[in-house]
Order: structure tokens, then sequence, then C-alpha cells
């Protein structure tokens, strides 16, 4: 790989652009990215003739490559800050910090077959409760039953005559019976 600053050319994409990530992006960012588009170009996964697949793949390695190298990125990054400062004003940066979770864990709303997903597991629980009561009614079965032993417990008292364990013989020892 050539070790010198890639010149930034008006016809060819950015580092950044190929690879679909802001200049801010962290290096998990990175990675993340290039998989994802690795995936899309590879030549042996994408329906692009071979030698341009080929082509854009070796392109998006490249820019991999070269944005993992911190100072490689640095030198990059001021080159592109150089070209475009005449151009446009500079875009103000973020005030917080990005830590590596990079949005990972954020909330988001529910998409429309995921609420389809949780209604049809609602409506599926509802309809076996309803299918299981209807069964046991048709049976003849009571829907709360309790156990048998417990049906008459306050009228039933239980007496047994309070028997000691040991019988006490002479000194109070067990006295067994003789064979």
């Amino acid at each position: 790989m050539n070790d010198q600053l890639t010149p930034v050319s008006e016809r060819d994409l950015s580092h950044y652009e190929r690879l679909g990530v802001s200049a801010q992006a962290s290096q998990a960012s990175l990675r993340q990215a290039f998989r994802r588009r690795s995936k899309a170009l590879h030549p042996d996964t994408t329906t692009l003739p071979v030698a341009e697949a080929a082509k854009n793949f070796q392109q998006l390695k490249e820019s991999y490559e070269f944005l993992a190298d911190p100072e490689r990125r640095r030198h990059y990054d001021e080159q592109l800050r150089q070209r475009l400062q005449p151009q446009r004003p500079p875009a103000p940066q973020p005030t917080d910090t990005v830590d590596q979770w990079d949005g990972i864990g954020e909330r988001r709303p529910l998409s429309g077959g995921e609420w389809t997903a949780l209604l049809l597991l609602g409506l599926a629980l509802l309809l076996s409760l309803v299918v299981g009561l209807c069964v046991a009614g048709v049976q003849g079965r009571a829907w709360q039953v309790s156990p048998d032993w417990m049906n008459d417990v306050s009228s039933a008292l239980i007496e047994h005559p309070a028997e000691p364990a040991f019988h006490q013989g002479a000194g109070g020892l067990a006295h067994q019976p003789q064979r």
C-alpha cells in the first residue's frame, strides 16, 4: 500500500464518502461501515460486473485502511479542511464527546411490522385463553377448582391422642419389650 496521501479530486469520492460515514466517525463506526459496504460491493456477493465490483471493493478497502491509521487520517482531515475551507465555512464541531457506543441502545419507535407482530401475539394469547375456557365448559369442569383436602378443613377436627414418643421405664430410659 502506498504511504503517500491520496489527493482529493473533484471527480473522486472522499474516503469518508466511500465508507458512508462522517468525518467525526469513530474507529468502531468505520469498521462497521466497512463491513456493511464490503458485503454490498464484494465481487462474490454483488450483481455488478466483476471488473467494476473488484475496482469498487479495492477502493473501499483502501479507504478503510487509510482511515484506520490515525496519523494518515489526521493528515487527510487537514488536507480536506484546507481544500473545503474557501468553498464553505467549516461545520460546527460537536460539543459533546462521541463515545465508542455511537448510538447503540437508543430507543426508536416500533415499526409497523413490530406492532403487527405484537398484535398477533396478543390475539394468539387471548384466543388460547378463550379456547381453554370453552373446552373446560364443554367438558363440564369448573373454571376455578380447589383441592379436595382444602374443602372441609374447618369442619373436620383432627383428633389424635397425644402419645409420648417414648415409653418411659425405669430410670427414664425407653423400655422396649423383651422377646
